[in-house]
């Protein structure tokens, strides 16, 4: 089934053409990836098929029967309402039953022995409703979709929260809510890779179409069945995933070059014709002459926009940062407790861990923003930081939105100096990276959210760093943008420290990984995020076995036979009988234990739509784990005994 279709729409902001005779069409089952430079027009496409935004011209026609549902990167969520009350707010009755019964519930410890039958009658009667509703599937569903975007506390107002958390309550209300279409702009901002991994498992089996901009490309290649890209007002598309997008591209970039190497080797060889002065006297010779003036006034189309990062650089010393025994805490809470390490000239950390554990917070005793508690750093003399900040955007913003872009460039320098000797003027510097001169000319305001992003990141790489600290960097950069970044920063010369959930960045970057954990501590691990998650999960598995041996009896000596002492069926050797149902129990744990590990998987990943089959599943869990622990201690006790 079609779900909505565009015919040859064209949108137009004046200053900048955003499309011109867009088609293409979603159907039921597609799950598409909408890429793009920063300001091409992604987030305007999202807004125009939610119904947010006019298209100037064509058709966009949208089935009646299809539900619709938009996550915008800033989603607008009522302060007042506590997290659960925010995540139900669209759901109308299923709520209110849930919030009745809820309030009934917290009666029952406080009424009076003779009352509790009423109060009880009326929980009966509520709890009918919800089960015909279906509210009791909507609430489990909505605390178990919560709780994997790491939101435990369902009673907190969201007043209290966030940024990055409002928009997972936003994220979670949008999954909850399971529309025809699923339209989402940028949905793994703000969250760990832990909630990425399950919101990317998540979708891969919603039932449901997405069209979804993101700039993770492990997530874009895992969830994705469609590729389209939007480039200087047209669109392309791509029959595959991110792998396949890639694929496609690089031969398709190969065939035009290819193409127009040939033209301008044609058109060569004709100017050559023409400066040998032919007598324009036969018809064929005039044809050939206009055919050469023709091909010479023809545009030949360039490859699509890219980045171009040629910046200056800067000599870098052998003392670069030492951080010496530095610990920072806010209150009781310890951030960074008496870390130690000398960061060398060409090195690239990536750190990690949870949010708000601490990772921003180095990076601001690093760059000197604040003072640790205790210890020490050390700057080496030729160190200058270029730091890109997760929150740049409100630097621009706290600078002046009414400056004109090259203004704001021009701060730093008319002209630079690149690596390779040659000097380019702002404005050169600002096409290489995507301002087209009229957009120079514009002011800050008039850019989108990724432009500003890419042009804070033009602004702190001219101004030559030979220590680069980039927070969240990938946040609102496009996936084209960040390719080249990647390119850049393998033969940058310096130092890299970046901060990120960003799993395809930090493969592609660094070579070392710093993991935030509890109480402050810092963990070193060598390799990209990949080597690190090998790490942890030998890690795992060494601790796992360890627990299991700690677990099982320690084997006695074997005894002879007739040494042992029949004392009422103990310390005798095991019969027949006995030997066979030790191995009949440890098959059966094991298949017990793979059945509860789908169960946990069914239930917290892919629940059931109905609540019948829910109290079935979650039922048969607890069966299970009576019954895992039945046969263990048989299985213990017979182990005991020694065959």
């Amino acid at each position: 089934m079609t779900l909505l279709t565009l015919q040859t729409v064209k949108k137009d902001f004046g200053i900048k053409e955003i499309l011109t005779d867009a088609s293409f069409s979603l159907d039921a089952t597609d799950k598409v990836g909408l890429i793009g430079v920063n300001g091409s027009g992604k987030s305007t496409l999202l807004k125009m098929i939610a119904g947010l935004e006019p298209i100037d011209g064509g058709k966009l026609i949208v089935n009646p029967g299809a539900r619709i549902v938009y996550l915008p990167q800033q989603p607008d969520i009522n302060e007042k309402n506590t997290v659960l009350e925010q995540v139900f707010a669209d759901s109308g009755e299923q709520m209110a039953l849930v919030k009745e019964y809820e309030a009934i519930s917290g009666q029952l410890s406080l009424v009076s022995v003779e009352k509790q039958p009423e109060v009880l009658s009326r929980l009966s009667v509520v709890s009918e409703k919800m089960d015909v509703t279906g509210a009791w599937d909507l609430e489990t569903k909505a605390k178990i979709i919560l709780t994997k975007l790491g939101i435990e506390d369902f009673d907190t107002p969201v007043g209290r929260l966030s940024g990055g958390y409002r928009k997972r309550i936003a994220l979670a209300t949008a999954l909850l809510s399971e529309p025809d279409l699923l339209l989402m702009d940028e949905p793994t901002n703000h969250l760990d890779a832990d909630s990425v991994e399950w919101l990317q498992n998540y979708l891969k089996l919603y039932q449901g179409a997405i069209f979804l901009i993101t700039h993770d490309r492990y997530f874009l290649d895992k969830v994705t069945n469609r590729i389209i890209e939007i480039d200087r007002a047209a669109l392309y598309t791509y029959n595959g995933n991110y792998a396949y997008y890639l694929e496609k591209k690089a031969l398709a970039e190969e065939s035009v070059a290819s193409s127009q190497r040939k033209f301008q080797g044609v058109l060569r060889r004709e100017l050559e014709w023409l400066s040998r002065g032919p007598k324009a006297r036969s018809t064929k010779q005039k044809a050939r002459i206009q055919r050469i003036e023709e091909m010479q006034a023809m545009e030949f189309k360039q490859a699509k926009g890219k980045v171009d990062i040629a910046t200056p650089g800067r000599r870098i010393g052998k003392k670069v940062i030492e951080l010496n025994h530095i610990s920072k805490s806010y209150g009781e809470r310890t951030l960074i407790k008496d870390f130690t390490y000398e960061f060398t000239p060409e090195e690239r950390i990536g750190i990690i861990g949870p949010n708000g554990i601490g990772k921003s917070t180095l990076m601001d005793m690093i760059t000197a923003r604040i003072k640790p508690d205790s210890g020490k750093v050390e700057i080496g003399a030729t160190i200058q930081f270029g730091y890109f900040d997760q929150h740049s955007e409100d630097l621009l913003s706290a600078i002046n939105e009414n400056q004109r872009v090259i203004d704001y460039l021009k701060e730093v320098g008319e002209y630079v100096k690149l690596a390779d000797g040659n000097q380019i003027s702002a404005s050169q510097m600002l096409e290489r990276f995507l301002f087209p001169p009229n957009q120079q000319y514009a002011p800050i305001n008039k850019l989108s959210g990724g432009e500003k992003r890419r042009l804070f990141l033009l602004r702190v790489l001219m101004l030559a760093p030979n220590v680069l600290i980039l927070d969240e960097p990938t946040n609102d950069l496009d996936v084209q943008t960040l390719a080249v970044l990647e390119e850049y920063l393998e033969d940058f010369n310096g130092c890299v420290i970046v901060v990120s959930h960003d799993r395809y960045f930090l493969d592609r970057v660094v070579d070392k990984i710093f993991a935030f954990e509890s109480e402050g501590k810092l963990r070193q691990y060598p390799g990209n995020y990949s080597v690190y998650l090998e790490y942890k999960q030998k890690e795992e598995a060494e601790e796992k076995a360890v627990v299991v041996k700690e677990k099982e009896p320690e084997k006695k000596p074997q005894q002879p036979q007739e040494k042992l002492v029949n004392n009422n069926g103990k310390n005798r050797s095991l019969s027949h009988y006995e030997k066979k149902k030790f191995q009949e129990l440890e098959t059966l744990i094991a298949q017990m234990e793979a059945e509860k590990v789908a169960l946990e998987q069914t239930l917290y990943q892919n629940p059931p739509s109905g609540y019948t089959k829910l109290e079935e599943l979650s039922a048969r869990l607890a069966m299970l784990s009576k019954e895992i622990e039945s046969a263990t201690e048989q299985w213990l006790e017979l182990a005991e005994r020694d065959f």
